[in-house]
This record gives structure tokens, sequence and C-alpha cells, in this order.
């Protein structure tokens, strides 16, 4: 699967295990973590005046993955200044480092890393993060780029009988990966990405995603918060090595097999219909083929994929938005400082 808008057309089944939302890990009778459930984070926000309108929250909703304007007042608004926050805090440390060095150098842009299980909602999260984020004067240019852009192109994929693992770890180009976000981190004034189309179900060959020195870049995908891998040179580097703060979408697995049916029963009327769709043959399903498919598609290639490569991941973000079986988050936690 390589990401929130398509599936993965795996004929092998094979079923996952549980995801289930866990409390904070506690150690000695302490834990690194605040948890704040849904009500005590929206106090919140009453100090962060920073409200979407309808229309704008219509261009970033994802489908399958419904938010309103609440949820965002909610849930969003104070996400939104705490990042603003922590990104100042980052802009200071960097004044009085350089101060320290002697050094002129110009900040680099605050990187934020949106990791989560096929389904779950985090292109909605990195989207309406972007557009609130971006409402903040002291950081107007915000950019978002997923990890789709560096999946191997269908033909490597083929070649390495990989097809049936699209959106496993070893399915990105996880050296182009790193190089993009450690030159984004390095201060690079231009930084190319591959660009994904999810039409096509593949790379597009003569396009990229350019990404001019913003003040804050959002990096989403399902590996996002990978641990390091020794590459061939012996150096163990990780993409969430340079993210300044990552976040973590989690919900129930129940939850999130059921929104990935009920997305993928939409996705016939709307993508899968177009001519040029990678999965056009699944727009004549009916109701009964199309939910039998999705389970075998979530059985045999998302699930595992969730138990075993990115549910591993959730305990080194640092926040972790835990959602009810409605969508909206019902718990934050944030790792102490």
């Amino acid at each position: 699967m390589a990401g929130d808008d398509e599936v993965n057309p795996s004929p092998h089944v094979r079923t996952g295990g549980s995801t289930a939302v866990q409390s904070p890990p506690v150690f000695n009778g302490v834990t690194p973590w605040v948890e704040l459930d849904r009500a005590e984070w929206a106090l919140l926000a009453k100090a962060t005046p920073l409200p979407l309108t309808e229309a704008e929250l219509d261009r970033v909703s994802g489908l399958g993955d419904p938010i309103d304007l609440a949820e965002v007042d909610t849930i969003y608004r104070p996400l939104s200044r705490l990042l603003n926050l922590y990104s100042n805090g980052t802009g200071e440390l960097h004044k009085v480092t350089s101060t320290f060095l002697g050094e002129k150098s110009s900040r680099t842009p605050f990187v934020i890393g949106v990791a989560g299980s096929v389904a779950v909602g985090k292109s909605t999260t990195a989207r309406v993060l972007r557009e609130m984020l971006a409402r903040w004067p002291d950081t107007p240019r915000v950019e978002l780029v997923t990890t789709d852009g560096f999946l191997y192109p269908n033909a490597v994929l083929q070649e390495r009988d990989l097809m049936s693992r699209k959106g496993f770890p070893e399915s990105y180009d996880r050296r182009a990966l790193l190089r993009f976000v450690a030159e984004v981190k390095s201060g690079a004034a231009e930084v190319r990405a591959p660009k994904y189309d999810h039409l096509t179900y593949d790379i597009l060959p003569d396009e990229e995603v350019v990404v001019h020195r913003p003040d804050v870049l959002i990096v989403e995908g399902l590996n996002v918060l990978q641990p390091a891998r020794l590459d061939d040179e012996g150096r163990a580097l990780a993409v969430s090595d340079f993210f300044d703060f990552s976040i973590y979408v989690d919900a129930e697995t129940a939850d999130i097999k059921r929104w990935y049916t009920d997305r993928f029963l939409s996705l016939r009327q709307t993508a899968f219909s177009h001519p040029d769709s990678f999965f056009a043959r699944y727009a004549v399903l009916s109701d009964e083929e199309a939910v039998e498919l999705a389970a075998r598609f979530w059985d045999s290639i998302n699930a595992p994929n969730l138990v075993e490569n990115i549910l591993p991941t959730r305990g080194r973000a640092n926040l972790v938005l835990t959602k009810g079986p409605d969508h909206a988050v019902t718990k934050v936690r944030l790792r102490k400082l």
C-alpha cells in the first residue's frame, strides 16, 4: 500500500495481529509522556485564534476521513500552536548556537514527520496542519511532501518482485528519501523529490516536487519513523533523525480496517472509475465483492505492514493522536521535554 488514496492489488492473503491502542509506558512509577483526554486538550484551544473556513477544510479533507470545523477547533488549533512554539523555540536555539559558534548561517526549515497506518487519516492531519501553521505570522511558508514519491517505480518493483509489498519499507528508495531530508535540514536553497501519481499508481518520470527552503516542511508517510539501518558504507541514519518534531496518528485495528473498507467502496465511484486508473477494473464490483476484496487487501498487505513495520515506530513519535471509532481524536500523548 503506497499511500492513503489507493489499494495494493496483492493476491496473497495474510492476517495481521492486534494493534490495540495502548496506555503510556510506565518506568518505575513514572512515564516520559503527558497524556490529555479530548476535554483537557480542548481547553488549550482558547488561547489559539486560528480558525479555518468550511471551504478551506473541504479542500484539505481526505476521502474516508471525515473532519469538521469542531474537530479542527478542538484538536488541530492547539496542536498548531504547540508546533509553532516548538518552531520558535528551535529558532531561538539556532540564534544562541550561532552566536556561540561565531557563525552567521541561516536557520534551516523546521521539519515535522507524520506517520501512521493506511486509512488512519494521517494525510488529512498533515494537510490541516499545513493550512493551520501557515496562518502563524512567523511560519508563512509551509510545504508538504509525502513519501509516496520515494517509492521505487513499478518497473523496479516488478523486477524485484515487490509489487505485492508496495508500502513496505523495502519498496522505498530509502537512500533518496534520506538524502532529500538531509539536504532540506542542511539549508539547501532548492531540494527536489520525485512525484507520485495516485491515478496511475506510479512515479511520474518527468515531474518533480521542488522545495524552496520553507519555514516548515511536513513529511508524511507510512514509514517515516523507521529506525536507522546500516547502509552499504556502514553508516546508520534514519529519516527521523532530521525531524524536529514527529506525530503518529493512532487508532484501533478494527476501526482502521472499517475505514479502509468504506473508502474502498467510495473509490469505485471516484478514482477507480477514471479510465486511466490503475484500479479501473474494480469500479464495476458489487458492494459484496468490493467488501471481500478490500478485506483481502487489508489482511494480506496493510495489516501485516502495520503490525510489523508501522506500529512499532509509534513510541518514537513526539506526539500521538489517538482516534476513536468516528475518526475524532480522543486522546493526545506528548513526550515530555
